[in-house]
């Protein structure tokens, strides 16, 4: 690789990429820390999962300027296996997913994404909003006056304060505000230090505290494959979004091994598995990040901050990261997927609204997006079923009956086919079927072209196939029965 290449992969702009990264990591503290809680674990947790991922992948991902870190949608994944099995399990399942994502890379199973309809995608972002706004729940319902204040004060900052300048991240400054009100007045409200340690020194290396056998292996499958493709699904979003932004291409394989790579090496360090981060991804993004170097910074960064910060850090309210995960609900949910459905055909709209409620009732985000896939998957094919026609034409001067058909043969059309001809109408007479305009896709279809010759030829009738593609030739000769 040129230098003029590496440098352009990795640091464009030096001051830029630093800058950028040094944003990246402000937005990024607050999230973190409130994702940890989400999933049931100490900070250190998130943090250290955060730091080795943004370090590695850095390296391995295949997507340059891309923050990647512990995040909301892995928290939730994550939650019922801390609360059932405790960290040990989830740092084992974390591995396991990362593997899974390898693997996922290596067999070049990134193009797989595109299968994910925009509906899927606007219900899978939907879906996670509405399940980390009720994360919020418990930490609100029956909170005191003073809880409720600072909540008011904490979204009225994060809101009006961009309005007034952007050198600043809001969030940041709502922490900042809300620690300092809730220390000098004394108010009665928890803190992160409530809600488990902090870091104080670099991760540890070391396999997680489980049984090496199949029970553990049993235990943590599912929720490892749940993590691993609600973390390849995000970060495919998030890279694509870089793309669009920056107008050049990325590795989607690349990503998906890279991703993979760093949420092994954060479970073997003790962290949560993470994937991209969208929100802050865009604003290394808008900072200028464009590089590797902005990845790697903001994951250097975010230890140094926290390990000389961490007496501060410890009193932050946690209402203000509840506030904060408000913002990030309310920014996430796609509002403007409401105004479309009126606009969009009715299948769309239905497969979006199936993808948020099967997600909101399981609480599974993978859950969903398999549900919503499979959904666009059936409504498309019944879509493209539906084109496919047989016309039956005049008689031509010998007397022959001519059918056309046009469109795609294929398993979900094919039993169409079969029943538009009959056999009533041709006995004893000669049969043309003119495919010039229709396409034989699969075994089904060929199949079903020879049920129709052979119950066209038993009722006495001379049959002749013409027009048959290049394609769909092979395809008969191949699996024909040759009748």
């Amino acid at each position: 690789m040129s230098f003029s290449r590496l440098r352009a992969e990795w640091a464009p702009s030096i001051p830029r990429e630093l800058m950028a990264g040094a944003v990246a990591t402000f937005a990024l503290i607050p999230e973190v820390i409130a994702f940890s809680f989400v999933a049931g674990v100490d900070p250190s947790v998130g943090l250290f999962a955060s730091f080795v991922i943004s370090i590695v992948i850095a390296f391995t991902g295949g997507r340059p300027a891309m923050i990647s870190a512990a995040a909301g949608s892995v928290a939730l994944v994550a939650a019922p296996l801390v609360q059932s099995h405790g960290l040990a399990y989830l740092l084992a399942a974390g591995a396991l997913a990362g593997l899974v994502q390898v693997a996922f890379g290596l067999l070049r199973l990134g193009a797989l994404m595109r299968f994910v309809s925009s509906s899927v995608r606007t219900g899978f972002v939907n879906a996670l909003a509405i399940l980390i706004f009720a994360a919020q729940m418990p930490h609100l319902v029956g909170a005191n006056g003073a809880t409720w204040s600072l909540l008011i004060l904490g979204l009225a900052i994060i809101y009006l304060l961009p309005r007034l300048t952007s050198a600043v991240p809001s969030p940041l400054v709502c922490i900042v505000v809300l620690s300092v009100l809730a220390a000098v007045a004394g108010l009665p409200v928890k803190t992160v230090a409530d809600l488990g340690r902090l870091p104080d020194a670099l991760p540890m290396f070391g396999w997680p505290d489980v049984p090496l056998d199949l029970a553990t292996l049993r235990l943590i499958a599912l929720p490892a494959l749940a993590i691993a493709m609600v973390g390849l699904l995000e970060s495919m979003m998030t890279a694509k979004v870089v793309d669009e932004l920056t107008d050049t291409p990325s590795s989607k394989n690349r990503e998906c091994t890279g991703l993979g790579i760093a949420n092994v090496a954060a479970s073997l360090f003790g962290g949560i598995a993470g994937c991209g981060m969208i929100g802050q991804t865009v604003s290394n993004v808008r900072y200028g990040g464009r590089g590797r170097l902005s990845t790697l910074f903001a994951g250097a960064f975010l230890l140094i901050l926290m390990v000389l910060l961490k007496p501060w850090v410890s009193q932050v309210p946690v209402i203000a990261l509840v506030a904060i995960m408000v913002m990030v609900s309310a920014s996430t949910f796609d509002w403007g997927s409401l105004r479309g459905m009126v606009r969009h055909p009715r299948v769309s709209s239905a497969v979006m609204l199936v993808t948020v409620a099967v997600t909101v009732a399981t609480e599974n985000l993978a859950a969903g997006v398999a549900v919503g896939v499979m959904l666009s998957g059936v409504f498309f094919t019944f879509k493209v079923a539906r084109l496919m026609g047989v016309a039956i034409a005049d008689d031509a001067p010998d007397g022959t009956r001519v059918y056309r058909v046009t469109g795609q043969v294929f398993f979900a059309s094919a039993e169409l086919f079969v029943d538009a001809f009959d056999t009533r109408d041709t006995e004893n007479r000669p049969v043309r079927i003119d495919v010039t305009q229709a396409h034989f896709w699969d075994v089904t279809a060929v199949e079903a072209l020879d049920t129709v010759v052979q119950r066209l030829r038993k009722h006495g009738s001379v049959v002749e196939v013409v027009g048959l593609n290049a394609a769909s030739r092979v395809l008969i000769d191949r699996l024909g029965s040759g009748r």
